[in-house]
Order: structure tokens, then C-alpha cells, then sequence
């Protein structure tokens, strides 16, 4: 599971690099936003502004559940970020840029499946075999 929050938290880190660069400015609309144009809207640099703080908060919700932090926020929050790159998966496999196609569908994919297993992870390394504990000698 610590694996999986690195790889997760590389990946995150790479696609926050990534909008950051495309908020600047650069000329990478091809491989962003449908492709459809390699300078990006204001509306577009705007929103790949708001990714790099969506990719930041996906690092400290990881990190976290993958600490073992057990509150709603990493719970749930690893969960949604599932969810989120699902659709990611989806609609970048629907987009008409090839960039989205071949390289975002598959990392949105594997990002996705990383959460899973963060997600799936016990709160902390040995917490399972200390509530099974308390609820056993509870009966």
C-alpha cells in the first residue's frame, strides 16, 4: 500500500507539474482539454489553475490515508479521488486528442487503481487485528 501512495502521490505530482505549466501558459493545449488548440483559453489556463490545487489536495488525502489516517476526509476522500479518475479515464479515452487517448486514459487509469489500493488499505499497519481483538474478547 505505501507503494501505491508513492507512485500515486509521483503521478499526481506530475500531472500537478503538468497544469501548472499549461496555466503559464505553455503551448501543450494539444495534449489538454480536448486538444482541440495548443494555446488554451483563459477560461481553459483558469481551470488548469484549479487542477494543480485538485492535484495537490489528491497528494495530501493519499498521504494521509495512507498514514493510516482513518478520518472521513481521507476515507472517503481516497475513495472520490477513485471515482474522479474513473470518469478521467473515460473522458479522456472520449477525447478527441491523442495525447488524452494514448498517455492521460491509461495514467488517469492507473492513477485510479492505485487509490483503490490506498483506499482498501487498513486505517493503520495492524489496526484490522486490533479491532478484531476488541470485538472478540467484547463477545
Amino acid at each position: 500500500m505505501r507503494r501505491a501512495a508513492d507512485a500515486a502521490t509521483i503521478g499526481f505530482a506530475a500531472l500537478m507539474i503538468f497544469q501548472a505549466v499549461l496555466a503559464a501558459g505553455a503551448p501543450l493545449g494539444d495534449a489538454a482539454w480536448g486538444g482541440t488548440d495548443a494555446h488554451l483559453t483563459t477560461g481553459q489556463r483558469i481551470g488548469s489553475a484549479i487542477s494543480v490545487v485538485v492535484y495537490l489536495a489528491a497528494i495530501v488525502v493519499v498521504r494521509g490515508r495512507a498514514a493510516g489516517r482513518a478520518e472521513r476526509r481521507y476515507r472517503w476522500g481516497t475513495w472520490g479521488l477513485v471515482v474522479v479518475f474513473a470518469l478521467s479515464t473515460v473522458g479522456n479515452v472520449a477525447s478527441e486528442s491523442h495525447w488524452e487517448n494514448y498517455l492521460l486514459a491509461p495514467v488517469a487509469l492507473v492513477l485510479g487503481a492505485l487509490c483503490v489500493v490506498v483506499a482498501r488499505a487498513p486505517e493503520r499497519p495492524g489496526e484490522e487485528d486490533r479491532r478484531r481483538a476488541v470485538v472478540s474478547h467484547a463477545h
